[in-house]
């Protein structure tokens, strides 16, 4: 059983190895999450070729020697070498690296879940790396039941708690008080377009002097 976590990668040295697809879905991921990404690899695909045109990674066109993991925070190996992947997955863990190898756990000291983003609302499914197809299959149902309204939810109700925390509310009280909110029908208001309500929503606990709503006017 793996301990979730969410990995602040801004501005650290990530390592890829390898430029096909798969490692091209890694390292998206890791320009998306800003980190300083340096691939090895002596074929690149299309869509790391654009990345490094961009300028968003830096490419060395190469085969992988020891001592490229030095200094990397994170190193990801996704070749389609046993052996390479054997060898950057040792130097990672002795380097102090957190390593992921593609398709081999038993390798890894971590796993990337499938992951869905809405603005700041991030779901994950993992399946500690046992079987990815069913965690993709499991993301693909999310996405169509979590839809762009969440990300605005997640502003507007962020807002919201950051005013009430300037108010001086105690988080027991925060917390019942977005929960109402949320079970009041704030997402269905933003989906729908109904702005009136969802302004009316956010306001009511500020109405009520106890901090509550259920989302009708008073």
């Amino acid at each position: 059983m793996s301990y979730l976590v969410n990995l602040v990668v801004q501005d650290r040295p990530a390592l890829v190895v390898g430029a096909g697809v798969v490692a091209a879905r890694k390292i998206e991921a890791l320009v998306e999450a800003k980190a300083r990404v340096t691939v090895v690899a002596s074929r690149v695909c299309e869509a790391v070729h654009r990345l490094e045109l961009g300028g968003q990674v830096r490419v060395e066109r190469r085969s992988y020697v020891p001592g490229d993991a030095r200094g990397a925070f994170v190193v990801v190996a996704a070749t389609d070498d046993e052996e390479v992947n054997r060898q950057v997955a040792e130097d990672g863990r002795a380097s102090g690296a957190l390593v992921n190898v593609v398709d081999r756990p038993a390798l890894c000291t971590f796993t990337v879940p499938a992951v869905v983003r809405r603005g700041d609302l991030t779901l994950a499914v993992a399946t500690e790396g046992r079987c990815p197809s069913l965690a993709r299959a499991v993301r693909e149902q999310l996405e169509r039941q979590y839809g762009p309204e969440y990300a605005e939810a997640v502003a507007r109700l962020a807002d919201l708690r950051q005013r009430m925390i300037t108010e001086g509310w105690e988080s027991s009280r925060i917390h019942r008080a977005v929960s109402a909110v949320v079970d009041a029908g704030l997402i269905q208001a933003i989906a729908s377009g109904h702005e009136a309500r969802a302004a009316s929503l956010l306001a009511a606990p500020f109405r009520d002097p106890d901090g509550i709503t259920d989302g009708h006017d008073r």
